[in-house]
């Protein structure tokens, strides 16, 4: 019987004949989709938590891809599973004595948080749209199901007067406030899942919560500004358009005009984060170097020999160090922007490759090394769900989401809400 990793992993010198690499690109996936979440929610909650007026605009936008990354996840970790059924029961037997059953714990509480908090932000919109509905005397298949749908959403509370709507403001600022520590300790805990490991000499560390958390800050961000910029670049497509214009409370120019100042907005504090991000990870590689424990030879052989590529090109070089200049750069306009955003999530994609995968890389006995073969071209199940096929699927499903709660809550422009012209 084939053994689980075997297939992709590749031995050298002196290895345990039970030492593959057994978590995939499927793990190095998981970390990455909760920084997107956490990062993303965070960038929300400096609005609706701390009222920071410049990002006004994108509250809503963030608050809904938080969301959407919520939603897909666990998949990774189910898909890697080799008995997905046993993945539930996590969430069923929940318990604090165990850093994986506290997942149970934590999922669920942010989920409901950041749930609740789109409801509240919606809800006048939610009682306006049903309310709309209700009093056309003829309505198409179509609006019946919308009907159906946002009288569903309205939970039956119909009431949007001026104090109800304040008292909305105030819960919606708490949900904020709760769900910052929250989401920091949804992405921490994979940090912490590694660097409680005192197997792994790569993992073991202290600073493992906060780098992930820290790094987390800068992919949400990138990842909000860059999908921010690619549904502005495709309203003023549409624009232009014969169909759609009146659609749009905003012309052409005026689009161009919000999106350059939302992208300057962020990435003030995409360029704060990713400050904080890389003095931490380079601060950790200080600390190992400067104490040089007894591991301390196999590890520089590794971060120094072997994924000296990965980390220090790959991951500090092109996703940090690049990104970091063209930010300082005077005149930031949208098109630097996408490239600044694109690199940024490859290097914290990296980073996660890195402490996964790297952290895989050499066996216990000190002596030998296991390398890693990303399965690209998939010729059974197996290879498909651990595989690059199966991590792209997982990682696009999240934007279909998004598009789909966009139909319901408008994360642009609408009557009532926030971010509508003036």
């Amino acid at each position: 019987m084939e053994v689980h990793g075997e297939i992709w992993t590749v031995k050298s010198l002196f290895t345990l004949p039970n030492e593959y690499v057994y978590w995939s690109l499927q793990i190095v996936l998981y970390p990455f989709l909760t920084g997107l979440v956490a990062g993303s929610f965070v960038l929300s909650s400096l609005y609706y938590a701390f009222d920071v007026k410049e990002l006004r605009d994108t509250a809503r936008f963030s608050l809904m891809l938080s969301f959407s990354f919520l939603c897909v996840a666990m998949t990774p970790l189910l898909l890697h599973l080799q008995q997905p059924f046993k993945g539930p029961e996590v969430m069923l037997t929940p318990h604090y004595t165990s850093a994986i059953a506290a997942f149970g714990i934590v999922f669920p509480a942010y989920f409901a948080i950041v749930a609740s908090e789109i409801w509240f932000v919606y809800r006048k919109h939610i009682v306006d749209t049903a309310l709309s509905l209700r009093n056309k005397t003829k309505r198409t298949f179509v609006e019946n199901i919308r009907y159906l749908v946002f009288s569903v959403l309205t939970l039956g509370s119909y009431d949007v007067s001026g104090r109800a709507l304040q008292q909305d403001e105030k819960i919606v600022k708490v949900l904020a406030g709760i769900g910052l520590p929250t989401a920091c300790f949804l992405t921490g805990y994979a940090g912490f899942i590694f660097g409680s490991i005192k197997a792994n000499a790569l993992w073991m560390t202290p600073l493992m919560p906060v780098i992930f958390i820290m790094s987390a800050l800068v992919s949400g961000t990138a990842l909000c500004m860059l999908t921010y910029i690619i549904v502005m670049e495709i309203k003023k497509v549409r624009i232009t358009t014969k169909r759609t214009p009146t659609q749009f409370p905003f012309t052409r120019d005026e689009i161009k005009k919000v999106e350059l100042h939302a992208v300057r907005k962020i990435s003030r504090y995409l360029l704060l984060f990713l400050i904080l991000a890389i003095t931490l990870e380079l601060l950790d590689l200080a600390f190992r170097g400067y104490t040089a424990i007894k591991s301390w030879d196999i590890l520089r052989s590794v971060i120094y020999g072997k994924d000296f590529k990965d980390i220090f090109v790959l991951q500090f070089g092109i996703g940090n160090l690049i990104p970091f200049i063209l930010i300082l750069a005077p005149g930031l306009n949208v098109r630097r922007a996408f490239l600044i955003c694109c690199l940024v999530l490859f290097g914290v994609f990296m980073m996660r490759w890195n402490v996964v995968i790297g952290g895989q890389a050499f066996s216990l006995t000190f002596m030998g090394y296991m390398h890693y073969l990303l399965p690209i071209w998939p010729h059974d199940f197996e290879t498909f769900k651990e595989g690059v096929p199966g991590a792209t699927l997982v990682f696009l499903t999240p934007f279909v989401i998004f598009y789909v709660l966009n139909k319901i809550f408008p994360v642009l422009w609408f009557k009532g809400g926030i971010d509508a012209k003036n």
